[in-house]
């Protein structure tokens, strides 16, 4: 095999060979040839959720979102939903499904389903997840407490997008774990939750603050609220914490890591309790 000259002969010029052997240029390594091993994170969703992408704003670069549903079931957004979410087959079956890939810890990403039944129905999920195989569990409500306690919080003031009766479900929650609720407001839907835009949150979060309210809590991981987090956050002056961010923020450090956001409080404190 004939080697090619260099010089004139890489334009189109004539060959010619000087009798040196050219050096050959090392390549250096690059994004494009070389692939970093990436940490996952198992997540387990309601069968309607809409906001992977939202999910993925908190992950940092070097973890992997393993994203699993729960069975569909033709209810809408009420208590019932709530109930069947939480059932522990269907949870212990998206927990074995995430297994093959061996996340470092799986969050179960659902406010609902984990505060329907209590903080007694909420530490039964967590113990669900644990037997099922996770090495580390979250779950939505649970971080919510951790999030609480850490931002040392007592009382807040709460935004849903639920009926009445699931948004009591979650007032009852609350107070189970000594948190006072100074006012709330529930949207009244039974579906399409993910379409709720930013504006209608912000006007919500404005509108139920009050001065003793030490943070705001926006309720269901189907709300998109990533972006209006800090703003809100500069505008009233305390803590605005949401369904997903608590999520993402607690599965992270459980998987030994940390969530990326610029300008939200609870991304910036300590770590929350090992589970």
């Amino acid at each position: 095999m004939r080697t090619q000259g260099t010089g004139a002969a890489l334009e189109g010029g004539p060959e010619h060979t000087t009798g040196v052997v050219p050096t050959q240029s090392v390549v250096e390594p690059s994004a494009a040839t070389t692939t970093p091993w990436q940490a996952g994170v198992g997540v387990i969703a309601p069968y309607d959720f809409a906001l992977d992408r939202e999910l993925w704003r908190w992950t940092p670069d070097d973890v992997s979102l393993h994203v699993t549903r729960l069975p569909y079931v033709h209810v809408p957004v009420t208590v019932d939903q709530a109930a069947v979410l939480s059932k522990g087959r269907g949870v212990t079956r998206a927990v074995r499904a995430l297994m093959a890939p061996e996340p470092l810890a799986v969050g179960y990403a659902c406010a609902s389903g984990s505060f329907v039944h209590g903080a007694k129905g909420e530490r039964e999920l967590h113990r669900t997840i644990l037997a099922a195989g996770a090495p580390r569990a979250v779950t939505t409500s649970g971080a919510l407490i951790n999030a609480l306690e850490i931002l040392d919080v007592d009382r807040i003031a709460v935004v849903t997008p639920y009926v009445n009766e699931v948004t009591e479900r979650l007032l009852h929650y609350l107070t189970e774990h000594g948190i006072g609720v100074t006012s709330s407001v529930g949207l009244g839907l039974l579906s399409h939750i993910w379409r709720v835009t930013y504006a209608e949150v912000s006007r919500a979060v404005r509108e139920v603050d009050r001065p003793e309210a030490r943070a705001v809590f926006i309720s269901c991981t189907n709300v998109l609220t990533y972006d209006i987090i800090a703003p809100l956050e500069r505008e009233l002056g305390k803590p605005v914490i949401a369904a997903n961010q608590v999520t993402m923020w607690a599965v992270m450090h459980a998987a030994g890591r940390r969530a990326v956001a610029h300008g939200q409080s609870l991304i910036d404190v300590a770590a929350p309790t090992a589970a």
